[in-house]
């Protein structure tokens, strides 16, 4: 056992004395010590019943005959921070919570790990921890939100966001407003849309990092409590069976993810998070790839924002396992690759069933015949852009519109609801990247702001920042290289002509190569919007949206 380093030998009787210090008794020091990583706290709804998942864990860590040990793991409520300065503190947790359960884990010599996420960042950032730490880890999350109930429709926060939109149009009344404010969110859990928290819980499954249900299974049923309990006891099975995560989260695994991050039209944060976590495996996950699977891969799903329906309707439908067996009949997932019940994904899946095939489309009879999200190159993103395209109006997948262009998110928010934007303009927001923000805020409230306004399928959104999972329309993000590095997105000028042509992944500038040249050579950095604390460092180390923002390590950039 690696714990035999804090508890075994005469030289370890300091360490012991601390271990009796906590009440832990001798029967207790010879199990597996098994670090249980709770993100609970009182101001995330999706964290807000994390402590009950975690007594859950316990209880089955103990009955499998591991000792467990609670430590915790910091978490952002992303909605609560949007359209803010908080939100550039957002996906900079990605990599604190990384670093702070690698230092944990490794100061107290854990035998195995139990990662309690449910949100944004959470999860990817202990997905990358697992693979850094690469010691028996499971996952099980607090699990969605059920959806609200407006006016008979379910809604969720998505529809909380436009209904102010709609309200700054006069298509709304305060009232009006006040119902949904009421409604939208009415359990705990990660919200209720197929939103990045809920799109990275079902890529666990899908990466054989969590069990079955884990992604969909909605917070308020006892149902995640009882898996809560069989994770516990399936890390003692995979810490016997020496199963570690980089036995699981191989290429193919990512490949795997990639292709049901497709079929399901997830967030396109998880553009961003896959690669980095991939990178902390030792898996080298270029973008390129996402094209050429989402080529083949039909879009199963529509659920919110894209559709109308919601994570406990994909529960009921089948969950993650029965859209796998569905993307399975195309032979394009590798069934061999191990996962934590210590079965191969094939195994897994297959006694899996759709049960309605409105919620998960047959395989026959798609959305789409290619995935629901799109890698978009061109003059304006040599290195990259990403779209949710199965959650752009049809008539959007092709636009061509004049430039309205702005330095920050507020700023762009004030056009917005001001009434300045027009049918046919590409808003551009820029200085809004990893390193420019500095910290790649969300772009959730002009994204709404134009879908509630009515101009949600004639107006376009093109940041080198990042798009909630709630976004929806014609909303490019992640435009690589970022407008702080000199990226041609830096360049455009009011009224400049941009091309999208979604289907053709191509995104263009229609400004000559030598005027482009031009307006590079006039261009000057600007002086850093942040220049203390934990930004500040966060900036000086950041790499782009195009390598999944990952913090640069010195020899190995």
């Amino acid at each position: 056992m690696r714990s035999d380093n804090v508890r075994c030998g005469m030289q370890q009787a300091p360490h012991r004395s601390l271990f009796h210090a906590l009440g832990m008794t001798e029967e207790e020091m010879k199990k597996p010590l098994v670090g249980i990583v709770s993100s609970y706290n009182e101001i995330v709804p999706g964290h807000m019943n994390l402590d009950k998942i975690v007594e859950a864990v316990k209880l089955g860590v103990a009955m499998a005959g591991g000792t467990p040990v609670v430590f915790p793991a910091i978490a952002v409520c992303d909605g609560i921070a949007m359209g803010h300065v908080g939100m550039k503190y957002s996906l900079v947790t990605r990599d604190l919570i990384a670093d702070s359960t690698e230092c944990m884990a490794m100061a107290h010599q854990f035998d195995a790990l139990v990662m309690v996420p449910n949100c944004d960042k959470n999860v990817p950032g202990l997905l990358m921890a697992a693979a850094r730490i690469n010691i028996p880890t499971v996952f099980v999350s607090g699990g969605p939100m059920l959806a609200g109930r407006v006016n008979g429709k379910k809604r969720s926060l998505s529809s909380m966001f436009e209904a102010v939109g709609a309200y700054t149009a006069g298509t709304m009344t305060e009232e009006e407003v006040t119902t949904y404010e009421n409604n939208v969110c009415p359990t705990c859990g990660s919200c209720s849309g197929m939103y990045t928290a809920n799109s990275m819980n079902c890529l666990t499954e899908v990466l054989g990092m969590g069990l079955r249900g884990n992604g969909t299974i909605p917070a308020v049923y006892s149902e995640r409590i009882k898996l809560a309990k069989h994770a516990g006891m399936a890390v003692m099975e995979m810490y016997r069976k020496g199963i570690c995560p980089r036995d699981i989260m191989t290429e193919a695994a990512f490949r795997n993810a990639m292709t049901m991050d497709m079929a399901l039209g997830c967030s396109t944060n998880s553009m961003l998070h896959l690669p980095a976590i991939a990178h902390e495996a030792g898996v080298d996950l270029n973008l390129d790839i996402a094209n050429e699977i989402s080529a083949k891969t039909p879009n199963l799903c529509h659920l919110a924002p894209a559709g109308p329906t919601y994570m406990e309707d994909l529960n009921e439908a089948g969950g993650i396992y029965a859209v796998m067996k569905e993307i399975s009949k195309k032979g394009l997932l590798d069934l061999s690759c191990m996962t934590v019940t210590g079965k191969t994904v094939g195994e897994n899946i297959a006694d899996a069933v759709n049960r309605n095939p409105e919620v998960i489309r047959p395989i026959e009879n798609p959305y789409s015949q290619t995935g629901g999200i799109a890698v978009l190159r061109g003059n304006l993103a040599p290195d990259s852009a990403v779209v949710k395209r199965s959650a752009v109006a049809p008539e959007m997948l092709k636009h061509e519109g004049p430039a309205r262009v702005f330095d920050c998110e507020e700023d762009a928010i004030a056009a917005i609801k001001g009434g300045k934007i027009q049918h046919g303009d590409v808003v551009v927001i820029r200085y809004e990247g990893p390193k420019g923000g500095p910290g790649m805020r969300e772009m959730l409230n002009p994204t709404s702001a134009i879908a509630g306004m009515g101009l949600g399928s004639t107006v376009a959104l093109i940041t080198d920042g990042r798009f909630s999972g709630a976004s929806r329309g014609a909303s490019i993000g992640h435009c690589s290289p970022e407008a702080a590095l000199g990226g041609p997105i830096a360049l455009v000028h009011e009224g400049d002509i941009i091309s999208i042509d979604i289907d053709a992944n191509k995104l263009e500038l229609k400004v000559s190569d030598e005027e482009l040249a031009k307006r590079k050579a006039e261009w000057k950095p600007r002086e850093p919007k942040v220049t203390t604390g934990y930004l500040a460092r966060y900036a000086s180390l950041v790499t782009s949206a195009d390598k999944g923002a990952v913090l640069k390590v010195p020899g190995r950039e």
